[in-house]
């Protein structure tokens, strides 16, 4: 019985404290029409795992995107979406680059929803991995976009930009 007061009497402390933080995602934008770079999505996925250390990640077919983005994969040129092996993880890189720039806020709407899911999942359910959802990273340019969920973002978020400075 104590321990079931303890777990509840935790569980109310992380939820008041989650609520108090407020939403610390980010967004960043750049507005222009398209973006060019020579690496398809991925690569540019491959590149950032490799560089920056995360947990097993799998890459998604275009059905499986539709599952869990709700996105029809006919509006994206390319895609490359990794999401963890183990539903133990909240760990997610996903980028698209989008047919018509004038689909993006389509895209951007979908990951925004994504990130509400995979936060919805793990609120109840590991605290720490709440956490790491609710400060995941959405980077637009152009007609890229980029969607992080990892303790690392902004590393990740730095190899990924260098493929658009590259000549």
């Amino acid at each position: 019985m104590k321990k079931m007061i303890v777990i509840m009497l935790t569980m109310v402390i992380a939820l008041v404290i989650s609520a108090c933080s407020g939403d610390k995602s980010s967004t960043t934008e750049d507005k222009t029409t398209t973006i060019e770079t020579s690496h398809s999505a991925k690569e540019m996925t491959e590149q950032m795992v490799t560089e920056v250390e995360q947990p097993a990640l799998m890459e998604l077919t275009a059905e499986e995107l539709t599952n869990l983005y709700n996105l029809d994969a006919t509006k994206l040129e390319d895609f490359s979406v990794r999401v963890p092996m183990m539903s133990v993880k909240t760990n997610e890189i996903a980028i698209f680059k989008v047919k018509d720039v004038n689909d993006v806020a389509e895209v951007l709407a979908a990951v925004k929803q994504r990130a509400e899911n995979v936060m919805k999942q793990f609120e109840q359910y590991l605290p720490d991995q709440y956490e790491n959802a609710k400060n995941h990273k959405i980077v637009t340019k152009g007609n890229y976009v980029l969607f992080v969920i990892s303790e690392q973002a902004d590393k990740l978020i730095t190899v990924y930009d260098r493929f658009f400075e590259e000549k």
